[in-house]
């Protein structure tokens, strides 16, 4: 009897999933001197004509074999991947009104937006022309990024690799920054009128009549994030959450926490970290950031707050929702309220999942914990010894077993699985460099370019990108190794 073959771990994917092939790059001729502003403009004008004239031929004669056109929200009210010119036609055609993007524009107002000479793959041997674009829906406007290579089947043509399209804002209904920004004051007599701080307690409590459109599960970034940008956008807005202080997702978490992102690639709106900030945040000092954040940006949040009930009413397109808030007099109250939207920010690892193993009820140490509940290692005292066996080897893992060991515990650690490695320095520097670093570009330009590569195209890059870590990392991959610790480079070697 055959036997059936094992897959290996880094290799599995979740029921219902499938892995992502990666994209191949493309055959193009070598640029030697080109005008990348003249090519962009020559590449925007004609798909504008052929888009606004409904030219499905012209504009599949725009994108090369293995094209990407990656939409946020400016096609429909949804997001896309149309792979392959066929595949960008047909959705083209499908569309009642024709396309809802109306057009698209040079965006030259800063020197990363311009069009230039760039590459398009990790190693930089397939160079072409980029630029940022400027876009203009039936209903708003948004912004999006274009990279053209020649078409060596198609006398060196200019022709779309990857088109980058996202909406970021509705006509009417712009943001309140910048020039759009409140005015603070309605000068004048107005007899009873509230000041800042009245209002601002009776907006946070939803007092009278007040209901909030938009219900928020989760103070973490996520949920503030959220809130911050309906916020700007006049759209009443409560975040809930269990936790009695914003910021405690971080607080709570193991002793020494730092976290594993640069300061660069963790902004969030609005307010960026000051230019003193550390390049790694400690986890408390990130608690502390995002309670002054949710102050600062005028956010309603109400703490120790449990969801105990919500049901969706069809008929009146709205939720009915049972909140139970403990308030800071520690009282409790029940309020019942109807908005029309609930976002789920709890995060991707919000709850923790405890194993049952046999024998753990007869465990005689000092502690059996989740990582979740680990709050830092404990002084030995003097001329004792003490083990400790952490079960899990990834980052949360090998930050406690370091957190024992640095505390004189003896450390096991229990690897299930083989796992990827790199080093916090190369790592960063290959797969960020360029993007979020000091001195690179805008933030929300960065979030552009990374967003605008096609999740197939990436990972073929992150094939590159590993190989490269990998070279760098030599000497701490072999040491792990003669350590008996099992690596691997994940799906597909990315």
């Amino acid at each position: 009897m055959a036997t059936a073959a094992v897959i290996p771990s880094y290799n599995r994917v979740e029921p219902g999933s499938n892995q992502l092939k990666p994209a191949s790059y493309p055959d193009t001729g070598v640029i030697s001197s080109v005008d990348a502003n003249a090519v962009a403009t020559g590449w925007v004008d004609e798909f504008n004509r052929a888009l606004s004239g409904q030219d499905h031929s012209g504009v599949k004669q725009l994108f090369l074999q293995g094209s990407c056109w990656r939409d946020q929200l400016g096609l429909s009210w949804d997001y896309h991947s149309l792979y392959g010119p066929d595949k960008i036609v047909s959705f083209l055609k499908s569309a009642p009104n024709g396309s809802r993007v109306i057009s698209i524009n040079i965006d030259s107002s800063n020197a990363t937006r311009k069009p230039s000479i760039a590459a398009v793959d990790f190693k930089g041997k397939v160079n072409g022309v980029t630029s940022f674009l400027t876009v203009e829906t039936d209903v708003g406007k948004g912004r999006g990024l274009v990279r053209l290579l020649q078409d060596t089947q198609d006398n060196n043509n200019w022709k779309a690799f990857t088109l980058f399209t996202a909406m970021h804002e509705l006509k009417g209904h712009e943001e309140t920054i910048g020039s759009n920004r409140p005015h603070g004051v309605d000068h004048g007599g107005h007899p009873g009128r509230k000041n800042w701080q009245e209002r601002r307690i009776a907006a946070e409590n939803y007092e009278g009549d007040l209901e909030p459109t938009v219900l928020i599960l989760g103070a973490g970034q996520g949920g503030l994030t959220a809130a911050a940008r309906l916020h700007q956008l006049k759209v009443p807005t409560l975040i809930i959450d269990k936790n009695p202080r914003v910021g405690d997702n971080w607080r709570n978490r193991y002793h020494q926490l730092v976290l594993h992102d640069p300061v660069w690639y963790d902004h969030l709106p609005y307010v960026p970290f000051p230019s003193h900030w550390p390049i790694f945040t400690p986890k408390d000092k990130l608690a502390e950031w995002f309670e002054s954040y949710a102050r600062l940006l005028e956010l309603n949040v109400w703490n120790s707050t449990a969801l105990t009930d919500a049901k969706w009413d069809d008929e009146n397109r709205q939720w009915t929702v049972t909140l139970v808030r403990k308030k800071a007099s520690g009282e409790e109250e029940t309020r019942v309220l109807h908005p029309r939207h609930v976002i789920q920010a709890t995060g991707h690892s919000g709850e923790m999942k405890m194993p049952s193993i046999k024998g753990m009820d007869g465990f005689k140490g000092d502690r059996l914990c989740h990582s979740s509940q680990f709050r830092g290692a404990e002084k030995i005292p003097e001329g004792h010894t003490k083990r400790a066996i952490v079960v899990g080897c990834c980052n949360s893992g090998h930050d406690i077993a370091q957190d024992f060991y640095e505390h004189g515990y003896d450390v096991t650690i229990v690897q299930r699985s083989s796992t990827y490695v790199m080093s916090s320095k190369n790592g960063l520097d290959v797969l960020l460099g360029g993007l979020y670093e000091e001195g690179g570009p805008e933030t929300e330009d960065a979030d552009l370019m990374f967003m605008s590569i096609p999740n197939a195209m990436l990972k073929r890059m992150h094939q590159d990108a590993t190989a490269e870590i990998t070279r760098r990392d030599e000497t701490m991959l072999k040491g792990l190794e003669k350590a008996g610790f099992k690596l691997d480079d994940g799906p597909d070697d990315a």
